[in-house]
C-alpha cells in the first residue's frame, strides 16, 4: 500500500527528472578529471545519450535502475534480485508493467541503432557507483570506461 496520497505521489514523480542528475554529473566529473572530453544529451544520436564520447565513438547512459528496471524478468511483482535497487511497485501494477516493458523495448531500440550506425553503447548502472565508498566506485566506473574506450575496442557494448 502506498503510503502517499495520490497528489503527494504525483508531486514526488513530476520532480524527478531525465537529465542531470546526480550518478549523471558524477561520471562525467570523473571522466573530465581524468582527460575525457565529451558532448551531454547528444540530441543528434538515438536515445539522447548522456555522454557522448567522438573521438572514441562511443555513447555512454548512466540509468537509474528504477526506471530502466534493472535485473526485472519482465514479471509484473516479481524481482530477479540482479539488483537491488530495482524494486517493482505494490500498487498499480498493470501500469507499472507496461509502462518497464515499454522503457526496455525503447532502450533496446535505441541501443540497437547506435550500434548498427557504429557507435559504441556503454551503460552505466546507478547500482554500480552507490552505497558505501560511493566515490570510490565511481572512481572505478571512470577506470573501467577509460579501459573500454582505450583498449577494448572489439567491445561494441559494454555495462559497467
Amino acid at each position: 500500500m502506498d503510503k502517499l496520497t495520490p497528489a503527494q505521489r504525483h508531486k514526488n514523480m513530476s520532480h524527478i527528472r531525465s537529465t542531470e542528475t546526480s550518478p549523471e554529473k558524477e561520471i562525467r566529473s570523473a571522466l573530465h578529471r581524468i582527460g575525457f572530453r565529451f558532448r551531454k544529451n547528444d540530441r543528434r544520436l538515438a536515445g539522447c545519450p548522456d555522454i557522448v564520447l567522438p573521438h572514441y565513438h562511443a555513447a555512454i547512459f548512466v540509468n537509474g535502475c528504477f526506471w530502466h528496471s534493472h535485473g526485472w524478468n519482465g514479471v509484473a511483482g516479481e524481482d530477479s534480485k540482479i539488483c537491488s535497487k530495482f524494486h517493482f511497485p505494490k500498487t498499480n501494477q498493470e501500469f507499472w508493467r507496461g509502462k518497464f516493458l515499454r522503457n526496455k523495448e525503447r532502450d533496446k531500440k535505441e541501443i540497437d541503432q547506435l550500434l548498427a550506425q557504429g557507435w559504441r553503447v556503454g551503460i552505466v548502472w546507478e547500482c554500480s557507483i552507490r552505497g558505501k565508498k560511493r566515490s570510490q566506485k565511481i572512481e572505478d566506473i571512470a577506470e573501467s570506461i577509460t579501459l573500454w574506450l582505450e583498449e577494448e575496442f572489439d567491445q561494441p557494448f559494454m555495462e559497467f
